[in-house]
């Protein structure tokens, strides 16, 4: 038989709970997001005002966004929230990541994914597009450096000749200077 000490906790666990779940659950849907996506409405438009409201999020919003999505459930309309996170210009970027998530949902026979496979395509082809830009942008720099070495290599050797050339001369012996006859003018 437990004594009355044994329980004494529990309510004040259960209140703590109910308490910290209460201001999370509040804390999410108090914030920006909240106003704009009414939590019921699951659909691509909705989607769409959700990356709307991603540019009016301040770095820290947009990291909280990421956590608060990461923990909810995983849906495909929450995974196209989450990829459009991924890629969204002010945010930390994982453009890879968020194809993968997309190529998730384009390859989904889940009923709930359909709806999104048009707009998921849509935002895939401009994650590729933007993996192969950064890569030719990758690719040009390292170019660029190596051309630069090439210049900076080939300016060193020049100026190297140009020293030995002035050591050069100033080791020849000087020739004396013919003197003129008085009166001429040069």
């Amino acid at each position: 038989m437990r004594s009355n000490h044994d329980f004494s906790f529990q309510p004040l666990a259960v209140f703590i709970f109910c308490l910290f779940f209460g201001l999370t659950v509040t804390g999410c849907a108090s914030g920006p997001m909240a106003r704009k996506l009414h939590l019921e409405d699951i659909s691509p438009e909705a989607a769409l005002t959700h990356y709307q409201g991603l540019s009016r999020m301040t770095p820290a919003e947009l990291g909280r966004e990421r956590t608060v999505l990461v923990a909810v459930p995983q849906t495909p309309f929450t995974q196209m929230r989450v990829a459009m996170l991924l890629g969204h210009p002010r945010a930390q970027q994982d453009l890879g990541k968020g194809l993968a998530l997309l190529e998730g949902i384009l390859k989904s026979t889940d009923p709930a994914a359909t709806p999104f496979h048009p707009l998921a395509r849509e935002i895939a082809d401009n994650y590729q597009e933007r993996i192969k830009l950064e890569s030719q942008l990758e690719k040009q720099g390292q170019q660029l450096n190596q051309q630069l070495k090439e210049s900076q290599r080939k300016v060193a050797e020049l100026q190297e000749k140009l020293d030995n050339l002035a050591n050069i001369e100033k080791s020849l012996i000087p020739r004396p200077r013919a003197a003129r006859p008085e009166g001429v003018k040069r």
